[in-house]
């Protein structure tokens, strides 16, 4: 089967790739056409992340495992396209580059037959151009996490701290 994807970078501007590919091809073979669709260099470090339909981050497949043994991680190369994602399971988030953060949401638009003669995968559509550099990412904390202002559970609040003078201390 042959999915058709769209690429979207997470920018103010619309920069997206349709992509068809086949279903049996790993993350590593969604990577490269990414990467090259994009014009990126294709030599920096990336992973994808399943994704539900709020966009949130779930399991990791890297490029490469840096993890020395502790423990492992999934990697492209041998993970295939059908494993992450089908008709239930329709979005992935593409990660580039951990120090620029060039962030890409993938969903799956349809599946279809292959074409006879067709070399996959192929760009079929593309829509804007790179920005010079990435969006900033914006990060949002969990709720149930925020901290209430009024709760000091340690007692450590600036009023406590304003009767010492820096210089005491050296």
């Amino acid at each position: 089967m042959i999915y058709r994807l769209r690429a979207i970078l997470n920018a103010t501007e619309d920069v997206f790739r349709d992509i068809e590919i086949e279903d049996n091809a790993n993350l590593e073979d969604l990577h490269n056409v990414i990467t090259q669709s994009f014009q990126l260099q294709g030599d920096e470090m990336a992973s994808f992340y399943t994704s539900d339909e709020d966009w949130n981050q779930g399991e990791e497949y890297c490029l490469f495992d840096m993890s020395e043994g502790a423990a492992p991680l999934k990697k492209m190369q041998d993970t295939d396209l059908s494993q992450v994602m089908d008709k239930s399971n329709t979005r992935l988030i593409y990660i580039y580059d951990f120090l620029n953060m060039w962030t890409f949401m993938l969903e799956l638009a349809d599946v279809a037959g292959p074409v006879d003669g067709t070399a996959y995968p192929q760009v079929i559509f593309e829509m804007g151009t790179l920005p010079d550099s990435p969006p900033d990412p914006e990060f949002e904390a969990d709720p149930r996490f925020a901290e209430d202002e009024d709760d000091d559970e340690y007692g450590d609040d600036e009023e406590f701290y304003e009767d010492y003078d820096d210089n005491e201390f050296y």
